[in-house]
């Protein structure tokens, strides 16, 4: 991939809003998925928050989280 691609302008102050939406909505599917009895939305919840936990996992990275050495791991 060549960087003609990427911008590079996103503030710490984006990112970090980033993270707090990503974590807000990740809560939101976790209390969800805690919540229901139907099976089908239980499970779509619980996709939804694994892939946001990806999500937080690498914002938390990019931004320098002594706990994330690598956010693939």
């Amino acid at each position: 991939m060549t960087g003609e691609q990427y911008a590079y302008n996103r503030t710490w102050t984006e990112i970090e809003d980033m993270l707090d939406r990503a974590e807000r909505k990740q809560n939101l599917h976790y209390s969800k998925m805690q919540k229901t009895r139907n099976k089908k939305k239980r499970i779509e919840h619980m996709r939804n928050y694994k892939a946001l936990e990806g999500v937080v996992k690498s914002l938390r990275w990019v931004l320098g989280d002594v706990r994330i050495e690598h956010p693939l791991e």
